[in-house]
């Protein structure tokens, strides 16, 4: 890391800072080119051609093909930019967020409308 980071700690989060940014800015643009109708139809009919068409690095690319959204967010993607990926699959928000919390949808909607997680053991301290 380039520079002293506080949060660096928070468990299970990734913080979307300049250097994530930087990490994942082919991977967001990738993800932002779906945002017409065109490009969606190329992904959908070869997303290995259409992926291998930005400079994204394998790792970025195998997370993208596999749906891997933690390990995309891991690699630099944000997850506004991410969400362009599972709408051109006819998914959700909440089906993604419950991917990538390891809940089913049911059990996601079921503790978002209780609150949400709760914060034990998650806040840096």
């Amino acid at each position: 890391m380039a520079l002293d980071k506080p949060y660096a700690d928070i468990p299970g989060t990734t913080i979307f800072d300049a250097e994530q940014a930087r990490r994942g800015y082919h991977l967001n643009m990738f993800c932002m080119s779906l945002m017409k109708p065109d490009n969606r139809a190329r992904f959908l009919a070869g997303q290995r051609a259409y992926l291998d068409e930005w400079p994204m690095n394998e790792e970025q690319k195998q997370a993208v093909l596999a749906r891997d959204y933690n390990r995309m967010i891991a690699l630099g993607g944000n997850v506004y930019f991410l969400a362009k990926i599972f709408a051109t699959d006819g998914q959700s928000f909440q089906h993604a967020a419950a991917l990538m919390t390891g809940m089913t949808q049911q059990e996601y909607l079921q503790m978002m409308l209780a609150g949400g997680r709760s914060p034990e053991g998650n806040l840096y301290r």
